[in-house]
């Protein structure tokens, strides 16, 4: 029976709502530390509850369009069972199911938008709302470190960059305004490279996000750009193979990751000391060892998601005690989740990147199109900086990883060839060369 047609499930089920819901729900995860401080915690809440609601409207009137099969991830679905099943040994019931509630709110609205979006349309929303934000960032830096030369303290801004940095912007910290400005330059360069932003445009854009970068001072950022740098040479190498010889090359570039993997390991003191990073490097060696003796106690199924540590809350509370620290994370998303959902957790958290990361790199390596290197270079991004943030278990980070692993299921996926089978077509990439 056809569902009755109605002004509002045609303004749900149109093209600009689905615009203006992507844009919002990304505006809402990049700018959740401006939302929060410049409003409340709680007005940041109802924004993620409402936007998780309409998404569900949205992707309700939108069900004849969808598959059951490729609504999401499988190890995303299990990923968000355990968490939630977590609550039954978790030493605060109330707070796990806060802080499933969270994740669950923002991976509704990563969700919604990998099916009423496609890849460049969602490069696109990306791309606005990044510049929009970086553009404020540079405004608020601007006028705190040279207009009135003083701090910004409600937003955490400092006021640095007359000195070089580092600088905050709309973010909260170095490092997040790192992170986003890295995520910011793969998104301008894709839509450059498309040419689906002009170059007076795109040019201007990525120059403010690199040299935010730059200003960031922050030491994860050099990483994020070696690794991206690097793996955007990997793909690029393999793009331009031909057919017959691109399994060989793949393998020979994985190959030289590991052993790159290695150096870097063997000379680690030296890097870190290279990169002036020597001080954070330590807080987060000692908060990684303190981690791993809690760990030990529960190690399969962990203390409960909390996602960002729960104040007042045991075991997070006494490793800030042992540490004489305040730290709301563990500086590391996977210790994050190993601390949390144990080895299990761990185990789940893994091949959810992982399998997307895998998909991803293979559709990117024989689509034409350059708009398909976005998700492994932004896969690249998270996984990387997860060593050293817990940017990925939570808000735009947690999005993103839900977004790219959607997206990487999308494309390449199991369910392909089943939702095939049950149509009577058939589903394959394009021609390789």
């Amino acid at each position: 029976m056809t569902p009755v047609e109605t002004p509002l499930r045609r303004l749900l089920g149109s093209v600009d709502m689905a615009r203006a819901y992507t844009l919002a729900a990304l505006t809402t995860a990049f700018g959740s530390f401006l939302i929060v401080h410049l409003t409340s915690r709680t007005t940041f809440a109802t924004i993620v509850l409402l936007l998780s609601i309409l998404g569900m409207a949205i992707l309700v009137v939108r069900r004849a369009e969808l598959s059951a099969l490729r609504f999401a991830p499988s190890s995303l679905l299990i990923f968000l069972a355990l968490a939630l099943i977590s609550v039954f040994w978790s030493t605060d019931r109330s707070g796990t199911l806060a802080g499933w509630a969270w994740m669950l709110g923002f991976a509704l609205m990563a969700i919604t938008i990998g099916h009423v979006r496609d890849t460049l349309q969602t490069v696109r929303a990306i791309g606005d709302t990044l510049r929009t934000l970086l553009a404020l960032s540079l405004g608020v830096e601007i006028l705190s470190g040279i207009l009135i030369d003083m701090p910004i303290l409600f937003l955490s801004v400092e006021g640095n960059i007359a000195l070089g940095g580092p600088v905050q912007g709309v973010f909260g910290t170095r490092n997040m305004m790192g992170f986003v400005a890295v995520i910011a330059l793969i998104t301008f360069v894709i839509e450059w490279r498309t040419r689906s932003v002009a170059a007076p445009l795109a040019i201007p854009s990525i120059a403010v996000a690199a040299f935010l970068a730059l200003l960031s001072a922050s030491p994860t950022v050099l990483v994020l750009a070696a690794a991206v740098g690097t793996a955007t040479g990997a793909l690029t190498i393999v793009r331009h193979t031909p057919a017959r010889r691109r399994g060989l090359v793949q393998w020979l570039l994985g190959g030289l990751v590991t052993a790159a993997l290695a150096v870097a390991f063997f000379f680690r003191h030296q890097i870190i000391a290279w990169m002036d990073a020597g001080s954070d490097f330590s807080t987060r060696a000692d908060l990684w060892n303190t981690i791993l003796d809690f760990v030990a106690i529960n190690p399969f199924q962990g203390w409960g998601w909390f996602g960002v540590w729960a104040r007042g809350e045991y075991p997070f509370t006494y490793i800030n005690y042992l540490l004489a620290d305040r730290h709301e994370t563990a500086l590391n998303a996977y210790f994050d989740v190993l601390l949390q959902l144990g080895i299990a957790g761990l185990l789940l958290f893994l091949v959810l990147g992982g399998v997307a990361l895998v998909r991803s790199w293979l559709v990117a390596s024989v689509r034409r199109s350059v708009v398909y290197a976005w998700t492994p270079l932004v896969l690249v991004t998270l996984a990387v900086d997860s060593m050293f943030e817990s940017f990925t278990i939570a808000g735009a980070g947690w999005l993103l990883l839900v977004l790219c692993a959607l997206r990487a299921g999308q494309s390449r996926s199991w369910r392909e060839d089943i939702d095939a089978a049950q149509t009577g077509t058939i589903s394959t990439l394009p021609p390789q060369e």
